[in-house]
């Protein structure tokens, strides 16, 4: 009898520990539902601005506050919340993103003029930058095996991108089909559904308690990290170094940071342990995420525009193309972990790095004419690699910070990825502005200010070209076309060469992978199934030391 009850015992054991471990991936589908619609949200409008512009009728001011609203305050309020959910609850703050997201979401589809609507965009970029931090901090709790934690992270990383590279193809349909407003209408129902499903299935968790929260210094992080972002974009709008718009609050934010950083190091309770930066690893893997998202979001941008403009491909037919992309960068997401285990994190993210850079070279060969399979071709490379560099720094990062610190680790970690974005917006628009303006500079049949006005961009260079006589109309649409793929292939080329500065980045980070527990440990005992992933259990079974872990 006693050996059957113990076999009995056993059976139970392994049967309650994998209900745990499904409970765990349900929560990270649960999670990665809500990331996609914030990754959405961030990209769907962009095909729906022409349909804005004639039913509300902004200003060239309004509406670019139409479009920069939700990334600028989201950007902003990371840190912020993600420091927050450490203290009363990451799950809280999620709930609460959810809300605001559909109230934000309703009051978009209302709007009757472009206040109204720039107002609801800030309110969703507060609501994402809720959600953002703490879906990445709760997935660090609720996997404590870095095993299963790298899946996960993979999963998410892999849902992120196909959020953003399917928002603009998503946007395009809903327009076609129905009315701007619907590229929000879509949010409401969701979020109805996601609301009860986060509070019945996602657990609960907290970090560091100790002390009072610092709001002084979170309100410091949030205007600072404002002031650079809205600073980066704007020099990337004018392509001017000395534009007293773009400087002024790209200092000001540099100023205002450089007094949180010392604010921080002073106060016993700090919202963010500067130490943190000391360990080699994080600090790589956040400039890592830096210069991958540096060299690519900007050049995203302008082959978007390439698509348009130079191949004549409707926005449709753009996001289509772009597809391959996606679903590279969802494979990779996929075979994340597999990838960490047999490589380690130094040698995937710098791989991923030098297969990114040759995918861009390899558009080079891109010209005038349209090349299906070369682009596709590059777009798999340049999914692959991207996506195997996003997971194997995020990753990493998310590892090296202590489990207390994971909304603030996440919140750095989702800042940097919009700090690289916006700098790779004015980096590599400056550069194909620089590469592009001569090309126009002596266009037989064409004035010198209507030469000088097409080299501000190609859609300017055919709205120029349309005014014009028939012959003077197809030289200039002619020169403008070379320019701006002679402006692609140097930007291409520049873009190549941060990547190949990434990998060497990369060489700082951990050559193993190192497992945080055994996996034994990591699956919950009988006894404690109801608090699987939490952080109190998850302390109890780790190692004491780093020096103790397992080296896979």
């Amino acid at each position: 009898m006693s050996g059957t009850s113990t076999s009995t015992g056993r059976l139970r054991h392994r049967l309650t520990a994998t209900g745990a471990r499904t409970n765990r991936w349900i929560v990270l589908v649960v999670l990665c539902t809500s990331l996609l619609l914030v990754a959405l949200d961030s990209t769907i409008l962009y095909v729906a601005l022409p349909s804005v512009t004639e039913d509300l009728k902004p200003t060239s001011v309004e509406l670019l506050w139409i479009g920069d609203a939700y990334p600028l305050v989201c950007a902003s309020l990371l840190i912020l919340f993600g420091t927050l959910g450490d203290r009363v609850g990451r799950r809280r703050i999620l709930l609460l993103g959810y809300a605001l997201f559909g109230v934000a979401s309703a009051l978009a589809v209302v709007s009757d003029s472009a206040q109204v609507l720039i107002a609801a965009r800030a309110l969703l970029g507060i609501g994402g930058a809720m959600i953002m931090p703490a879906t990445l901090s709760i997935l660090r709790d609720v996997f404590p095996d870095r095993h299963e934690r790298a899946v996960a992270i993979g999963v998410w990383t892999a849902v992120s991108a196909v959020g953003a590279a399917t928002g603009p193809v998503l946007g395009g349909f809903l327009v076609e089909h129905f009315w701007w407003g619907s590229v929000f209408l879509i949010n409401i129902p969701l979020m109805a559904v996601m609301l009860p499903l986060c509070r019945l299935l996602v657990p609960e968790s907290k970090g560091r308690s100790d002390g009072p929260w610092d709001l002084f210094g979170a309100l410091l992080a949030a205007l600072g990290v404002l002031g650079v972002v809205y600073g980066i974009k704007e020099l990337g709008i004018e392509r001017d170094l000395l534009d007293a718009g773009a400087v002024l609050p790209f200092l000001g934010g540099v100023a205002l940071l450089l007094l949180f950083v010392r604010r921080q190091r002073r106060r016993e309770h700090p919202l963010i342990d500067m130490r943190l930066f000391s360990n080699a690893a994080f600090s790589s893997s956040v400039g890592c995420i830096v210069i991958a998202m540096l060299a690519l979001v900007g050049l995203e941008l302008i082959a978007v525009q390439y698509l348009q403009l130079v191949l004549d491909l409707s926005p449709l037919e753009t996001g289509v193309r772009m597809l391959p992309l996606t679903f590279a960068a969802m494979t990779a997401g996929v075979l994340g972990s597999a990838n960490l285990r047999r490589l380690g994190p130094r040698r995937m993210v710098a791989y991923g790095f030098a297969l990114t850079a040759c995918a861009v070279l390899l558009l080079v060969l891109m010209g005038e004419n349209d090349r299906p399979w070369l682009l596709g071709t590059g777009f798999v490379l340049l999914g692959l690699g991207f996506q195997s560099t996003l997971f194997g720094a995020y990753e990493s990062m998310l590892t090296e910070a202590p489990a207390d610190d994971a909304g603030g680790a996440a919140a750095i970690g989702e800042t940097s990825y919009q700090l690289g974005a916006g700098m790779g917006i004015a980096l590599l628009g400056s550069v194909m502005n620089a590469a592009y303006a001569p090309g126009l500079a002596r266009v037989t049949g064409v004035s010198a200010s209507d030469s000088e006005a097409a080299g501000h961009s190609l859609g300017e260079a055919y709205q120029i070209a349309a005014r014009l006589g028939s012959s003077a109309e197809a030289s200039l649409r002619d020169a403008a076309r070379a320019a701006f793929v002679h402006g692609l292939h140097v930007t291409l080329i520049v873009s190549a060469v941060l990547l190949l500065l990434g990998a060497l980045a990369a060489l700082k980070l951990p050559r193993r992978m190192e497992c945080e527990a055994p996996a034994a440990q990591c699956a919950p005992d009988a006894e404690g199934v109801e608090s699987a992933g939490s952080a109190e259990v998850a302390a109890q079974r780790r190692p004491s030391s780093r020096a103790e872990s397992p080296v896979v």
